[in-house]
């Protein structure tokens, strides 16, 4: 299209330049010098059209395992686009580092990082009136509409799943089943161990954060979305309503898992490096056959086949077991890899055009496909992994709940340090633990409620 406009406007020149010379009836010019003068007053040169800037789309993610591919569309989007340039920037503590940008107003055109407390703020552009939303699944627009304004600012291209990844073959050989309580949680665990003591029982990969903060979220925080439901669940923890939360009741969902995590230190259930181990060291153990189970989302499916396609078959997934006696267990089941627009970007129609070309069916069967996860439009259809058949059954056995809506001062990554600190000895007892994340938590809050 730029290109087009450019010929155009060196044709006009052109054509104005021939003009000058029919006012002279198509001879040679005169070479005197009054005829020269005149000849230039009657034709002047044209000055050629400056040439427009190639306009930089920013686009700014935390979603590790989409990077490669993400960049392989983005050339293809900027080939088919001479006019816009799309730059990718991940960022491994992105919830954090986007902060940075709002504050500096070094601000991305789009983010896969969407905060509350930023839309509240109106960092995002009113995406209500797209018409992608007719392609969209129900219940992942439900899960994109903003539950105070009932408008929707993100979008979401995939649905995604998380619970307990098992090692199906190990836990044949050794008689064992999913286990929806903890008290069966723990056996199997005690049982791999002692028929097993090359195998780990549980890898955690401490090192990287924002995998223990999942721990909070799914686990601890999944005790009050079952409660709850929903769109309720959202809400309490939007608005810090601390009767429903109770963060630092005692016996409660905190204090309950800080418990049993330092248990599951103690009786040697996890890995000795579990502060250490990264998220790259937790697949590869897992896809080796050294880890009996791990927690995780669909996301990791991709790349634990690329490590070990033999691993298809043998691959279980399971619910999160129920962490306080007498509640049930839980599965996340929610909109995955969102996509904002924010409201400072000066290239909001070059934005929506970059989105639309990530919405194309075969470029979404393509992310499907690769990242292990079905897709939330149903004009695509997708042969994205082995697990549908257990991801199924566990959305029925599971209580399915949603990603939690934290304050933008206090990411998943700053409650997996949390989770560090706990595991490292830092708090005497599960409820000092409980009481920090309480204090820690309100303080964010209030940070970005501030009247």
């Amino acid at each position: 299209m730029i290109k087009k406009s450019l010929s155009l406007a060196a044709c006009s020149a052109l054509l104005v330049s021939t003009l000058g010379a029919c006012s002279n009836g198509g001879s040679t010019p005169s070479s005197t010098p009054g005829a020269s003068t005149a000849a230039a007053t009657a034709a002047p040169a044209a000055t050629p059209a400056p040439a427009k800037e190639k306009v930089k789309l920013k686009f700014f993610t935390g979603k590790v395992e989409t990077v490669e591919l993400m960049n392989d569309l983005i050339k293809k989007f900027n080939a088919a686009n001479p006019g816009i340039e799309v730059e990718q920037e991940y960022q491994k503590d992105a919830s954090n580092v986007i902060k940075v940008k709002f504050a500096s107003g070094d601000v991305p055109d789009i983010t896969t990082v969407v905060e509350q407390d930023y839309i509240d703020q109106g960092k995002y552009l009113d995406l209500s009136g797209e018409a992608f939303w007719s392609r969209v699944l129900p219940s992942v627009k439900e899960l994109s509409t903003d539950v105070k304004t009932g408008k929707q600012f993100r979008v979401a291209t995939n649905v995604t799943m998380a619970g307990i990844f098992y090692n199906k073959k190990l836990f044949g050989e050794l008689g064992l089943k999913e286990a929806l309580t903890w008290a069966d949680f723990e056996a199997n665990l005690k049982a791999i161990k002692a028929k097993k003591p090359d195998i780990t029982p549980m890898f955690l990969a401490g090192k990287d954060s924002w995998t223990l903060g999942h721990l909070i979220e799914f686990m601890a925080h999944g005790v009050v979305k079952q409660k709850y439901g929903v769109n309720p669940a959202r809400l309490a923890f939007i608005n810090n309503e601390k009767e429903k939360l109770a963060f630092d009741a005692p016996n409660g969902s905190m204090d309950t898992f800080a418990a049993r995590m330092l248990k599951l230190k103690s009786d040697g259930l996890i890995n000795k490096d579990a502060l250490t181990a990264t998220y790259d060291n937790q697949k590869e153990s897992f896809a080796a056959g050294k880890t009996a189970l791990i927690s995780q989302g669909m996301w990791v499916l991709g790349d634990l086949l690329k490590i070990n396609p033999n691993l298809k078959d043998d691959i279980g997934f399971s619910p999160f077991p129920a962490l306080i006696d007498g509640t049930k267990p839980v599965v996340i089941s929610a909109d995955d890899s969102r996509y904002a627009i924010t409201s400072d970007s000066k290239h909001k129609q070059e934005a929506k055009l970059f989105l639309d070309f990530l919405f194309k069916p075969e470029n979404l069967k393509t992310y499907s496909e690769f990242l292990k996860t079905p897709s939330s439009f149903t004009d695509v259809s997708a042969d994205w992994g082995p697990l549908k058949d257990q991801a199924s059954a566990a959305l029925k056995t599971g209580v399915n709940i949603a990603f939690t809506d934290t304050p933008s001062g206090f990411s998943g990554d700053d409650a997996g340090r949390m989770v560090q600190e706990l595991l490292a000895g830092k708090y005497k007892t599960s409820i000092d633990f409980a009481k920090e994340y309480t204090a820690t938590w309100d303080k964010a809050w209030n940070a970005t409620n501030k009247k």
